[in-house]
Order: structure tokens, then C-alpha cells, then sequence
């Protein structure tokens, strides 16, 4: 028997609770589709899908325990009420079709935007451990320690700035959770952890703002012109100035920069690149910002696209004395124990509109990145003249 390996709520990212608050206030009715994706071929093994299924149930168990709560009181941009809300929030499993055909595994949701997104995170860090469980692939953690160790030192030595994103694809939540702590020896240069559970654990500062599904869902609700534009004014009509790095690369990052004017770039305190070429980004930010008057020094970029130590080390040095800059650092961190980590992600595909579902895609800088209906990409890139 396999034990649950969500055992609680606050073993998630903490952009799905931010983002989550911002669907309460804005969006508290849409409905939306999820499917997961993978990006490389997996074979799962046989009854995965049976094994999955138990875990979604016990996740319905799940509830926010004192501890909790007073730990997300503290969170300044998190009001009471939402707060409150969480005391009553359980997950729903309803919401979920697991069905395995072979080695395939195909998975879908649907439900309102507000709880169904929950899932996302916590349903990627399941299926890559129950995967890991069940084809034997055990590592001994305690032999990983003076690895991890040098990474940690590694980046703290080059004065770089980083931060645990790795959840998602993690090999288990023993190793998140001893990788964390291990990194919470390496502070100030170690930030904090986008893991709300970790974070309160390990008295550290949980990290996250939002995702694509924020710009996609306003893509699905006001057109691909005007997504990134609506989408970052709701953000900032719902957190004020906080919260204030903005992702990029939804729709592309040059149809990003079309949007992001002075009233934006004296809002939003940086920018977080998430795909594509990270020096040309490096540059492409620095002018945006130059053009508009604003010394990029007084700004950060946030990178966090399939990064290491070294990669980080390499672009930090790259921004010295040019703009500043942080890292989130995800399977590097919690899923280099010698295995080959999942290559998938779970994103929204339609989106609930006057009893119509539409399409939900995304671009991305990269095009191995896009995501949603081939045929809603091609017509998505016509629509913002985006030719490659």
C-alpha cells in the first residue's frame, strides 16, 4: 500500500493561492478544462491510473490546520477572508478523469477556475513520485548530501540569488523537503521556496506571483490584443504593489514588452523569463526599460527556465552592472537524484463562455512550449502577427 503523498494543503505552490484569491475577486464563476501534457514519451506503468485514483481521493481529505492558518495570517498581501476561505476549501475529485490505455496515461479536469486550479501543482508532484514508486527507481538520499551541499555553497560563493520552484517534478516530498532544508543553511543568497508547506516548516519566505494560466484565461475572455494588458491590470486592481513580477511569455515576450508601458513598468517591481534564449531576454529587457526611461538597475529578472547552478552563475554574470536578477531553480533542485525526471505539465484548454467552451493555448518564447488546440495556435499567432 501506498501511503498519500499530499498530506497537506499547504504542499503547493504559492502562485496557485495567489492566483487563486485574484479568480475569487475577478473571475468567481468560470468554469474551465485542464489536460495533462506530456512533453517527452512516458510509459507508465500498468494500474497507474488505479494507484493515481487513491491518491486524488485522499487528497479530499485534506483541511487547513491551525498552524496553518495563523502561518498564511502572516502573509501581508493574503486578506483574512481569503484566509477563512481556505478553512473551508477541499479538494474535489469529481473533478478529475484519470484513464490509462496501455502506458498512456491521459488526464483531465474540469470544474470552476477557482478550486479546479488547485490541483495543478500537487497532481504533477504525485504522478512523478507514484511514477518513481512503482517503477523501483529508490535512491538512497542520504549519499545525495555533499552534492547538494556543493550547489548551495556553489551559488551562495557567486553571489547569486535563488529560490526552491522545484515541486512539480520532484523524485518525492522527502527529498524536497531535506533539499530545502539544506538550502535554509545557505541564506541570504537562498530566498525562499515557492513550497507554502516548506516555507512555514522551515520559517522561510514563501516565494510566487502568478502563472500563464492568469494571461491565458484572459486571452480566452478578451482576445490575444488585449490579454496581457487586462491581465496584469486585474492583477494589480486585486495586490496593489505587491506581488509585482510580471511573467513575460504567455503570448511571447516580444508581444509582452507591446503591453508592458511606463504605468506597468513603475508597477511591476520586474519581469520572470520562462522560456527562450535567456541572454537575448537579458537584453530585450534592459532596452524595454531604457526606452521608457527607467534604469534597468532599479529592476530585477527573475529567471527560471530549465536552470543549474552554472547556467545561473553564467547569466548573473552576464547582468552585472546591467540589471538585477534572482533565480528559481526547480528539477535541478529536487529531482537530480540520478533518475530521469518527467518531462509534463498540467494547463487550462478551455475556458466556459455564455454556455460555450472555448479554447485556452499558449505560445511561450519557445515553441516546445506551446500548449492547447493546434489549430487556436496558428490562429493565436495570427492574430499578434507572430511569424515563427
Amino acid at each position: 500500500m501506498i501511503n498519500p503523498i499530499i498530506q497537506s494543503i499547504l504542499d503547493n505552490d504559492l502562485y496557485l493561492f495567489t492566483m487563486q484569491w485574484a479568480t475569487i475577486k475577478i473571475f468567481p464563476e468560470l468554469k474551465v478544462r485542464y489536460k495533462f501534457i506530456t512533453r517527452s514519451e512516458i510509459e507508465f506503468p500498468k494500474k497507474f491510473d488505479i494507484e493515481l485514483r487513491k491518491q486524488v481521493q485522499y487528497m479530499s481529505e485534506l483541511a487547513l490546520k491551525e498552524t496553518d492558518y495563523l502561518f498564511l495570517k502572516k502573509i501581508k498581501y493574503l486578506p483574512e477572508t481569503y484566509v477563512n476561505f481556505l478553512k473551508v476549501f477541499k479538494y474535489n475529485p469529481c473533478q478529475i478523469k484519470i484513464k490509462q490505455i496501455g502506458g498512456h496515461l491521459d488526464i483531465t479536469l474540469e470544474g470552476t477556475l477557482s478550486t479546479c486550479m488547485m490541483w495543478e501543482v500537487p497532481l504533477l508532484s504525485i504522478i512523478s513520485e507514484l511514477y518513481f514508486i512503482m517503477t523501483e527507481q529508490q535512491v538512497d538520499l542520504h549519499n545525495l548530501l555533499n552534492k547538494d551541499m556543493a550547489k548551495a555553497k556553489f551559488l551562495k560563493d557567486n553571489g547569486v540569488n535563488f529560490v526552491d520552484m522545484g515541486q512539480r517534478r520532484r523524485y518525492s516530498f522527502e527529498n524536497h523537503d531535506r533539499i530545502v532544508h539544506i538550502f535554509s543553511n545557505y541564506q541570504p543568497n537562498f530566498v525562499g521556496t515557492s513550497n507554502v508547506f516548506l516555507a512555514k516548516k522551515y520559517d522561510l519566505k514563501p516565494i510566487g506571483t502568478c502563472a500563464h494560466l492568469w494571461f491565458m484565461i484572459h486571452a480566452a475572455l478578451y482576445g490575444y490584443t488585449l490579454a496581457n494588458e487586462i491581465a496584469l491590470d486585474n492583477w494589480i486592481k486585486v495586490y496593489g504593489g505587491d506581488l509585482g513580477i510580471a511573467l513575460s511569455d504567455t503570448y511571447t515576450s516580444n508581444v509582452f514588452y507591446k503591453s508592458f508601458n511606463l504605468k506597468f513598468v513603475k508597477l511591476f517591481d520586474g519581469v520572470r523569463q520562462d522560456s527562450g534564449d535567456t541572454i537575448e531576454f537579458a537584453d530585450k529587457t534592459i532596452t524595454h526599460y531604457k526606452s521608457l526611461g527607467i534604469d534597468p538597475l532599479t529592476k530585477t529578472i527573475i529567471f527560471s527556465d530549465n536552470l543549474n547552478p552554472e547556467k545561473a552563475v553564467n547569466i548573473k554574470k552576464y547582468c552585472e552592472n546591467k540589471i538585477n536578477c534572482s533565480f528559481g531553480i526547480g528539477t535541478n533542485f529536487t529531482n537530480d537524484v540520478g533518475v530521469i525526471p518527467l518531462n509534463m505539465v498540467i494547463k487550462i484548454s478551455e475556458v466556459l463562455i455564455n454556455g460555450e467552451w472555448f479554447p485556452a493555448v499558449k505560445l511561450s518564447d519557445d515553441p516546445g512550449k506551446s500548449t492547447g488546440d493546434p489549430k487556436e495556435v496558428e490562429y493565436c499567432k495570427y492574430k499578434l502577427k507572430i511569424t515563427n
